[in-house]
């Protein structure tokens, strides 16, 4: 996940230094398409891993071939729909995501270009997930790490020898892609725990259904990030437009600031994805120690990395916006108090996709999704909306602690209620 993110980072970094501020708002603007094409490839990644492990668990290996194959389909499917439907809207799609008359000209051509590799990102993506689910997620790594690597050479090759501006940036990135989709499809043709044949390819509606009931609540995690993604850009526009730092500003930071945070938001998400064959495994074997072992590790680990992050953003917000580029004073500003004050509770930010993955990793696919709604939509949406009507572009600072916390409070007392249950489970098995 922590390579995935480097995709991103990378071109924000170059398209920075060769273009400018203009070019990091564009590549903002086009990011919600990347988010939506993330939680197409989770709903039937991590929906696919999860019915999978679950029905080995259960001693069912022929049933469980076609969750594999069923959610290998849907992705490839997906991505060409994504595809075609991004190239027919795209103008429109772009203006709906907040672009300016400035911007809408680098927006379209980075993305008309990376629209193409729309399905080799969610066959990747996805597939990677449904390849650690078969034991081996070194090989889920490498694929990342090879089209990341070759995004990190051909960048400065396209951008600055060839002088290609957004479109070489656009050209890197889906050719990292591509690659790292064949290396995932290699991988799939030949499965280890179970063999996966052209009958186990083709979509049957109960398997289909499960695998995207299991993935809901990590897929509706990253959409509610696209949904609040775009209010918060329409909301940075125009409230900017009321303050000193005009339109382009805000966009701009946040669009880096946003990249930045889902370095560290990428990590808490391998981790709790990391959570789940193991507790599914074990759920569906009822053997309910082993599932709290790993539940209370994935809490440890997600703290020191939530903690860190909170002390990095704190400390060093102008070094990490300097990284991107050049800018004003003004333009320094806002990064570094969206930084300290929207982030200001990121050492809670771990709880809450740890836990909505637990949940459906244990087979509890509604209790997962609720908590992935809970930050984004219930909480965020609103305040994003709310706040600023009464402190201007400040209520969009404010907005991202408070949601944070509160969705820190409720997902605590659900996961406290579901240990008590599984205690009371492991007491009945044990009679």
């Amino acid at each position: 996940m922590l390579v995935s993110a480097l995709y991103n980072i990378v071109d924000q970094v170059f398209i920075g230094w060769s273009i400018g501020a203009l070019g990091n708002a564009a590549t903002n603007v086009a990011f919600p398409l990347t988010t939506i094409c993330i939680a197409i490839a989770l709903m039937f990644g991590i929906g696919g891993a999860s019915a999978f492990n679950l029905t080995m668990g259960e001693g069912d290996a022929k049933r469980a071939a076609f969750y594999v194959g069923n959610a290998i389909s849907m992705l490839v499917i997906c991505g060409v729909v994504l595809c075609i439907v991004a190239h027919l809207f795209l103008t429109p799609m772009l203006r709906f995501f907040g672009s300016t008359q400035d911007i809408l000209g680098y927006a379209r051509t980075y993305t008309a270009i990376t629209a193409f590799g729309f399905p080799f990102l969610i066959l990747a993506t996805g597939g990677g997930h449904l390849i650690r689910a078969d034991g081996s997620p070194r090989f889920t790594m490498t694929c990342n790490l090879v089209g990341a690597i070759i995004n990190l050479i051909l960048d400065p090759i396209f951008i600055f020898g060839f002088h290609w501006g957004m479109a070489g940036a656009a050209l890197a990135t889906i050719i990292g892609q591509i690659v790292s989709a064949a290396l995932a499809v290699r991988y799939l043709m030949h499965y280890k725990t179970v063999a996966i044949t052209r009958q186990h390819l083709h979509p049957r509606k109960d398997c289909v259904c499960r695998i995207a009931a299991l993935g809901a609540a990590q897929s509706f995690n990253q959409i509610a990030m696209t949904v609040v993604q775009i209010a918060l850009n329409k909301s940075l526009t125009h409230y900017g437009a009321m303050s000193i730092y005009g339109e382009e500003i805000p966009l701009a930071c946040a669009g880096i600031i946003t990249k930045v945070n889902q370095i560290f938001f990428s990590v808490i998400i391998g981790l709790s994805q990391s959570v789940q064959p193991i507790a599914s495994f074990n759920y569906g074997a009822q053997q309910y120690a082993r599932v709290r072992k790993v539940y209370h590790l994935a809490i440890r680990c997600g703290f020191v990395i939530s903690i860190t992050s909170f002390v990095v953003f704190q400390l060093f917000p102008r070094q990490i916006t300097s990284l991107f580029g050049s800018g004003d004073a003004l333009y320094f500003e806002f990064a570094i108090s969206y930084f300290r004050v929207f982030f200001f509770c990121t050492f809670l930010n771990c709880l809450q996709p740890i836990f909505s993955t637990f949940f459906t990793a244990i087979g509890q696919p509604v209790k997962g999704l609720f908590l992935s709604m809970t930050r984004q939509i219930l909480f965020l949406l609103p305040l994003i909306l709310i706040l600023p009507l009464f402190f201007g572009i400040d209520g969009i600072l404010y907005s991202g602690p408070i949601a944070d916390g509160v969705a820190a409070v409720v997902s605590v007392f659900m996961i406290r209620q579901e240990m008590q249950h599984m205690r009371q489970l492991e007491l009945h098995a044990s009679f």
